[in-house]
């Protein structure tokens, strides 16, 4: 198993810190150590107090560490002061640390200040020449290359600054600037540039602090600089998008989602066959309309059509039974993925769907059953949207869900040329949807 350490300091509140770190270099794998440099009183809000621990104790915890454990990989995170600084510089060089990941911490989320002003150019002195790697933001790197950062140049004129410092690679992440979130990854030659959608939330707490770690531990497990930027990118846009909104401020981000999504692959399969078994007992045949049904289920925080599981071929009647062309799969449905994953951006919580025959008597029978009942009209369905294939679902499930408090029971159309009318039955798991279609089937 690699070893990676982390030199930060704590974050009471778990969503920053050493307690980030080694969340997220446990959740890939690898062994997480830790050198406490300060303790902060700190929540979603603000910092409201910070402890520096004594700059020999800090080395004490470094000697500790290096000299039985040793480590394949370090990050810095907070290291506050002078004197802080100092006595990690110390120590990482008489270990002869290669691997040296800085993220030059200096202000916290909430804008107190998490490293002193006369301690920047000792960090540039003392740190930032030893490492493979330093990961600022806009505002740390405007600091040290004494920069404006305001468009994609400014970001590449300061990283150029910032390599003269004496790193091997320079990541100037781009989360302050408009646009899509690109960050640069100069080594002194060369741009390599790594873009995602912008994520509108505000619960980013942290988010520093998880993306430097998940890169240290990808360097741990010898993967080049560039591709252990490329996964840690991957890693914490997943972080960010299913971020926790914990507390009353910046809630932390969370490093747990992409390995919630993988174990619960088998659990959703299993989940689907046991939908269609109790589907399949009930004879529901007539149900199911001429472009035939599907019953999707999604793993938790599903990011795209590849982490829904539905029927390849969808699910068809044959005389007053329903039956499988094949075996649920994942990405193996366009139409009912683009129903949940809508959805699923309101409420995470409701990751089913299936598509049933469409009657006006049916739309009576869910409302006079209590079903929260909602629809689009396909004739406010913008031309652009219609010459998009596939869009349309995913333009009417938006257009419902954002007009609606709540998620309802049954979002419905009445279709126009070309499209059947259909009724979507949603909830949150197959057992939930299919008990709705089996109340619809028995109230016939």
């Amino acid at each position: 198993m690699k070893r990676v350490l982390t030199i930060a300091g704590s974050d009471s509140g778990g969503g920053a810190g050493i307690q980030a770190d080694l969340k997220t270099i446990s959740l890939l794998g690898a062994f997480g150590m830790s050198v406490v440099t300060a303790l902060t009183a700190q929540n979603t809000i603000r910092v409201s107090a910070i402890h520096p621990v004594p700059p020999e104790f800090i080395g004490r915890q470094l000697d500790a560490v290096l000299s039985d454990i040793g480590a394949d990989a370090v990050k810095t995170g907070m290291l506050f002061s002078t004197p802080a600084i100092e006595i990690v510089a110390e120590k990482l060089s008489a270990y002869r640390i290669k691997k040296l990941v800085v993220d030059p911490v200096m202000v916290a989320k909430g804008g107190d200040r998490l490293l002193d002003r006369d301690a920047v150019q000792t960090l540039v002195r003392r740190i930032i020449p030893e490492a493979l790697l330093v990961t600022p933001n806009v505002p740390e790197a405007e600091v040290l290359a004494g920069v404006s950062i305001r468009t994609q140049k400014d970001v590449h004129a300061a990283a150029r600054i910032i390599h003269e410092m004496g790193p091997k690679y320079v990541l100037i992440k781009g989360g302050h600037l408009k646009g899509p979130a690109n960050d640069a990854l100069y080594n002194g030659k060369a741009f390599f540039e790594f873009t995602d959608e912008r994520i509108p939330t505000i619960h980013t707490h942290g988010t520093g602090c998880v993306y430097s770690a998940a890169i240290a531990t990808y360097l741990a497990m010898d993967h080049g600089v560039p591709e252990a930027v490329r996964k840690g990118k991957d890693f914490i846009h997943a972080a960010i998008r299913f971020g926790l909104p914990m507390g009353k401020g910046h809630g932390p981000a969370n490093p747990y989602a992409p390995f919630a999504r993988e174990q619960e692959r088998y659990r959703v399969l299993e989940a689907l066959k046991g939908g269609l078994e109790r589907l399949q007992k009930a004879e529901i045949g007539e149900l199911v309309p001429e472009v035939s049904s599907n019953l999707g289920y999604a793993l938790p925080f599903a990011e795209t059509r590849a982490d829904v599981a539905a029927f390849p071929g969808r699910l068809v009647r044959l005389r007053k039974e329903i039956v499988a062309v094949s075996a649920p799969a994942f990405g193996a449905s366009r139409h009912i993925a683009a129903v949940i994953l809508t959805t699923m951006r309101h409420d995470s919580k409701f990751r089913s769907a299936m598509n049933i025959r469409f009657s006006e008597e049916r739309i009576r029978q869910c409302r006079a059953m209590g079903l929260k009942v909602c629809s689009f009209d396909r004739a406010d369905e913008p031309e652009k949207i219609k010459e998009r294939e596939g869009s349309s679902l995913e333009w009417g499930t938006e257009r419902v869900l954002s007009q609606e408090g709540g998620i309802p029971d049954i979002i419905f159309d009445r279709g126009e040329i070309g499209k059947e009318p259909m009724i979507r039955v949603l909830g949150k798991d197959p057992e939930e949807v299919v008990a709705k279609v089996l109340r619809l089937r028995g109230s016939q």
